[in-house]
């Protein structure tokens, strides 16, 4: 008995000792990436594509919807790198049509780029004139005519302290209370960053009354087209190419009696 408490002792912690070894690998090959390959080489390769993106190349365009969209290039975020460069053009056309009404932006990045008449809402950012609340405690006398979010969903409960997968649904719902009737919201999230959510949306549970898709189909380029449904549901973030592979455009709409358009289900694509 003495003899198979010891062996189950040596057991654990040879355990123990292979998960430090893997902690110390995973340690040591994040160290040798970041200090001696992304910031001394890629980041400077990164800068200067950036400078032949945004000040020499003539930029190209990409459909959505049958309407074409330039590709949008700034330094702030390193949008001609990433899936900003395709959502902010989607959602800015929006914001221009809704002009002089109100607007709601959740999460601050259009005014990153654009000066415009319009409310944000971030928890996290401390910009002067930025409404410091966690969306899912939101609520507004006034509603919006539209509403607005890139990529700021998926991070809603899940880059918190305990992470809570089902919160982007709560938080979709109180968007959807701040919508006046005649009113539209539309997000853009990329697919395969929040495992949670991805899995909410396939089982027709995070729901939109119309949803598009556009995929990346190259790496520093950062091309994309416009795809259903069955082309991207096993998207992965990060890969092949670098942060989101496939974005998801969904679009909710209030009809003018207060009611909300039919839900979409993917589940028939």
């Amino acid at each position: 008995m003495s003899f198979m408490k010891s062996n189950g002792k040596c057991e654990v912690k040879e355990y123990h000792k292979r998960v430090n070894e893997r902690k110390w690998y995973k340690r040591i090959k994040h160290f040798i990436f970041v200090y001696l390959i992304y910031w001394p080489i890629l980041r400077p390769l990164y800068y200067l594509l950036g400078v032949y993106r945004i000040y020499l190349e003539r930029p190209g365009t990409f459909t959505f919807q049958e309407r074409s969209y330039h590709y949008f290039y700034h330094w702030y975020g390193l949008t001609f790198l990433i899936e900003r460069a395709i959502e902010v053009p989607i959602i800015w056309q929006k914001v221009q049509l809704y002009a002089g009404r109100r607007i709601l932006e959740v999460g601050n990045s259009l005014s990153n780029f654009f000066s415009f008449q319009h409310d944000t809402l971030d928890k996290h950012d401390k910009t002067d004139g930025v409404i410091n609340q966690d969306v899912v405690d939101f609520s507004t006398t006034e509603p919006y005519d539209l509403i607005v979010s890139i990529s700021t969903l998926e991070h809603v409960g899940w880059d918190e302290t305990p992470k809570d997968g089902k919160k982007t649904l709560i938080a979709l719902e109180s968007m959807i209370r701040c919508l006046a009737p005649g009113g539209e919201l539309v997000i853009t999230f990329p697919l395969g960053h929040n495992t949670e959510m991805d899995k909410l949306f396939k089982e027709n549970k995070l729901r939109f009354t119309e949803t598009y898709y556009l995929q990346r189909i190259s790496h520093y380029s950062n091309r994309w087209i416009e795809v259903g449904w069955s082309d991207v549901r096993e998207a992965k973030y990060g890969y092949p190419f670098r942060s989101g592979n496939a974005v998801v455009i969904g679009i909710i709409k209030r009809n003018k009696d207060g009611t909300i358009r039919p839900f979409k289900d993917i589940r028939n694509e």
